[in-house]
C-alpha cells in the first residue's frame, strides 16, 4: 500500500468480476496489487471460476441485487442497481483514494467522491459507442447522462489509449492522462515450453488473446501456408475457431503461465483487422515485448506506439515476419506499479 494512503479499487460492471480470466479482471488485479488495494466489485467471480487471486482481497456486497428475470430486458436498470449497492460498502470501508474503472450506468465514484474521497476515473473504451457496436444500447440518452456525468465530475480521468484521450477531452473531461495499460513481470521459460509443446527447433509463429472477430486470427492459416516450416501457436479462447494442419491451440492458459508460451514463440502477432475499434491498448504487445518476442501487428490505434523498435507495425504481416525471423527483440517490461505511478502523478 502507498504510504499514507488507503486506496480501494472500484469496479461495478457485472461482467468483469475481480477473480475473472478476462483482460480486464486482470486488469483490475494488476491495478490493485500495484496499489495495494482491495477490489470493491459487483461480482468476486462468475461461471467461469477464479483466476489469479493471490494476494487479491474482494470486497463484494453481501449479495447481488435481486432482479427478476421477467426483467432481463432492462439490462442498464440492473446495471445501475449493482452500482448503487457498491457505494455504501465502498464508505464503509473509508478509502482515504478511490481508483474507478469507468463503467456504464454508474454514478458510483460521483457519489463516493461527493463524501471528499479523492477519485481517479480510469477509462478504457467509449462504453456507449463500444455496446452499441458489439451488442446493444437499449436507452443510449442514459448511457450518455451518465457518462457525461463521470467524465465530467472526476478530478483525473486516465485513459489507456491516445485516441481515448483525445475522446475524453471532446466529452470535456478536465484532467485527462493518457497510461497505457501494464502487466505482471514475468520472465517465461522459452526452451522449457518449446520441448514441452513439441516444437523445439521449430519457427512458431505464435497469437494470444481472446480471438474476437477484429483480432484478425483468421490470418493465421494464410500466413502459415506462406511459411511452410513454421508452426502456428494460438493461446487464448474466442468466437473465432481456426484451422491449420500446423496449428497448435493451446486455449486459454493460467495467467502465470501466459509468460511461458509468449516465450516460446519466435514471433507475435497482433493482426487486427482495420475495422478494429481503435480506443483500445492491446496487451498482448505488452506481453510479446517482456518476453522479448518480436511484434507483428497491423497498424491500428496503440500498436506502432507500444511496438516501438520490437519489431513491426503495418499492412504486410508477411514482410514483418520475414525481417524478424531469426531475430529477438529486447524485453521491454511494463509493470502495473509504472501505471499507477504514472496514474498518481
Amino acid at each position: 500500500m502507498i504510504a499514507g494512503t488507503r486506496p480501494l479499487v472500484l469496479c461495478a460492471a457485472p461482467g468483469i468480476p475481480a477473480l475473472g480470466p478476462s483482460g480486464a479482471s486482470a486488469h483490475l488485479r494488476g491495478i490493485a496489487r500495484a496499489l495495494g488495494a482491495p477490489i470493491l466489485c459487483a461480482r468476486r467471480s462468475d461461471a467461469r471460476g477464479e483466476h489469479d487471486g493471490e494476494g487479491i482481497s474482494v470486497l463484494c456486497p453481501a449479495a447481488e441485487p435481486a432482479w427478476p428475470r421477467a426483467l432481463n430486458r432492462f439490462r442498464e436498470l440492473n446495471e445501475l442497481r449493482f452500482s448503487r449497492a457498491l457505494v455504501e460498502p465502498a464508505l464503509a470501508y473509508a478509502p482515504t483514494l478511490l481508483w474507478q474503472r469507468h463503467t456504464l450506468y454508474s454514478d458510483a465514484g460521483l457519489r463516493i467522491h461527493r463524501e471528499g474521497i479523492p477519485w481517479i476515473l480510469e477509462v478504457n473504451a467509449p462504453l456507449a459507442v463500444e455496446r452499441a457496436r458489439f451488442e446493444s444500447l437499449t436507452l443510449p440518452w442514459l448511457a450518455s447522462l451518465y457518462e457525461d456525468e463521470a467524465l465530467l465530475a472526476a478530478p483525473r480521468v486516465l485513459t489507456v489509449s491516445a485516441w481515448l484521450a483525445d475522446w475524453a477531452r471532446s466529452r470535456g473531461a478536465r484532467d485527462v492522462r493518457h497510461v497505457p495499460n501494464g502487466m505482471t513481470p514475468q520472465v517465461g521459460d522459452r526452451d522449457g515450453t518449446r520441448a514441452r509443446l513439441g516444437v523445439d527447433g521449430r519457427f512458431v509463429i505464435g497469437f494470444l488473446g481472446s480471438m474476437k472477430p477484429w483480432h484478425g486470427i483468421e490470418r493465421l492459416p494464410t500466413v502459415l501456408d506462406r511459411f511452410p516450416d513454421a508452426v502456428g501457436l494460438c493461446v487464448g479462447e474466442g468466437p473465432v475457431r481456426i484451422t491449420h494442419p500446423r496449428l497448435l491451440n493451446v486455449g486459454q492458459v493460467p495467467e502465470r503461465a501466459v509468460a511461458d508460451h509468449v516465450a516460446a514463440m519466435d514471433i507475435g502477432l497482433a493482426p487486427y483487422r482495420s475495422d478494429a475499434p481503435p480506443w483500445f491498448c492491446p496487451l498482448k504487445i505488452l506481453a510479446y515485448r517482456a518476453q522479448g518476442t518480436p511484434v507483428v501487428a497491423t497498424d491500428i490505434g496503440d500498436c506502432a506506439l507500444l511496438t516501438g523498435e520490437g519489431g513491426y507495425c503495418g499492412p504486410d504481416l508477411e514482410d514483418g515476419i520475414a525481417a524478424w525471423r531469426g531475430r529477438r527483440a529486447g524485453r521491454s517490461v511494463r509493470g502495473w506499479e509504472d501505471v499507477v505511478r504514472e496514474g498518481l502523478g
